[in-house]
């Protein structure tokens, strides 16, 4: 079994509908500065939006193409696999029921984190994991009372830390933001226009990838 002193592995969520840059430059990003291994771990269910446009498997597809060629970002399905809504935390026990002590990071947004108070028994998530917020250089939110309270013996500066302790703890990293919109692409795929920069290569690769969006 994984011991506290392994390598951290990072949780980073999302519809991904598509998968564009913006998600996989912060997920390396992160990465490199918690030198974790990333999972990309598409929702089937968001509890907080719509549902995605692209089904269950046509977003695999595009997350398969997106992440070829390299190692460091990888593919966990298991929230598209499990009936119903997919809360975190739910995911999150999963993980430490296979993990041991291995320090597990919940990667969130600094926008999305600001709102952890409204998600599914959201206390529970610093029992099961670290958060990683990913924040902009120099930008510090205001968080509600209740998150503040919660967080704030939980804050860790070193980054190191981490690696000799499986859960508890809240970082910032610092990352570099693209100003990619996944609603902004399924629009401009909608009318027959060309994103190519504002996607990973590898979905042009196939026309089928990208035919949930066009019309």
């Amino acid at each position: 079994m994984p011991q506290a002193t392994s390598k951290p592995l990072a949780i980073f969520g999302g519809t991904f509908d598509p998968v564009h840059l913006g998600h996989l430059s912060v997920a390396w990003e992160a990465s490199e500065l918690l030198d974790a291994d990333v999972r990309l771990m598409p929702a089937s269910v968001p509890p907080h939006r719509p549902a995605p446009t692209a089904s269950p498997a046509q977003r695999v597809a595009m997350l398969r193409a997106a992440l070829q060629g390299q190692s460091r970002l990888t593919l966990d399905t298991r929230e598209l696999e499990r009936a119903g809504p997919s809360y975190t935390i739910d995911t999150l026990i999963e993980l430490r029921a296979e993990q041991g002590d291995r320090p597990l990071v919940l990667l969130i947004g600094a926008d999305a984190f600001a709102n952890l108070a409204t998600w599914h028994r959201w206390r529970e998530l610093f029992d099961a994991a670290h958060i990683g917020v990913l924040s902009r250089p120099g930008v510090d939110a205001r968080l509600p009372g209740a998150l503040e309270r919660e967080v704030a013996d939980r804050r860790m500066a070193d980054v190191s830390a981490l690696r000799g302790l499986p859960a508890g703890k809240l970082i910032e990293l610092a990352v570099t933001p693209l100003e990619i919109s996944a609603t902004r692409i399924r629009e401009l795929l909608a009318a027959g226009r060309d994103p190519r920069y504002l996607l990973p290569a590898g979905l042009f690769d196939e026309s089928a990838l990208l035919a949930p969006y066009r019309r």
